[in-house]
């Protein structure tokens, strides 16, 4: 983050496969191949922006401790994150999935504690505490559906897409929590250190967002 240069942090994964073309809609485009490079800051075709690849849970702390000045993240891992330090600034409508809880379709649940298996235990205490419900979370970091199938849990709290894996492994998705999309943010200090440059390229996000 020196200089009046800009660092934007992109996640890996599914998110960058959507992000990439909004960027070069916004006219940011790679020099190199993030695909296939094995560099983790790449240059771009505007000589004062560069990207940064990294893990989509990492983004905002980037972010808030200055290290990117903006960063694209989805909705979830924002609210995972708490987000101090930083300005969600627009909803880029892309890589766009549900948050939801899922189990078997003809189990009854326990009337006491729940047990739940998440990534995303912050939202999910949350979730379960405005309605009411005691729950014992775990934090699991992947294969989620597993949790329930072995006995661990007696539900998940993870991403939907198509629902393909849930029903692969006999689950089904059940309550809906909030849906989710990629956001653009931005750390608090830059925004007022590179007030013009985060302006312009903002508004040229937008622009390429409509």
């Amino acid at each position: 983050m020196s200089g009046d240069g800009l660092t934007i942090a992109l996640a890996k994964g599914r998110i960058l496969d959507e992000t990439l073309p909004l960027l070069a809609r916004a006219g940011i485009e790679p020099i190199d191949d993030l695909s296939t490079s094995r560099k983790l800051v790449f240059e771009t075709n505007q000589a004062h922006i560069n990207l940064v690849l990294i893990r989509s849970s990492d983004v905002p702390t980037y972010v808030q401790y200055g290290a990117a000045d903006l960063g694209i993240a989805g909705k979830d891992v924002l609210l995972e994150h708490g987000g101090d330090g930083l300005y969600e600034r627009v909803d880029l409508k892309i890589a766009g999935c549900k948050l939801m809880t899922a189990g078997f379709a003809d189990k009854a649940l326990p009337k006491g504690r729940l047990k739940v298996a998440t990534k995303y235990p912050a939202i999910t205490r949350k979730y379960f505490v405005d309605q009411g419900r005691q729950v014992e979370v775990i934090k699991l970091y992947g294969s989620m559906e597993l949790a329930p199938v072995v006995g661990l849990t007696d539900l998940i709290v993870d991403l939907v897409d198509t629902g393909n894996t849930l029903k692969a492994n006999g689950l089904v998705p059940l309550d809906h929590i909030m849906d989710i999309s990629s956001r653009l943010i931005v750390n608090r200090a830059s925004l007022k250190m590179k007030n013009q440059a985060i302006k312009e390229l903002v508004a040229s996000i937008e622009q390429a967002v409509e």
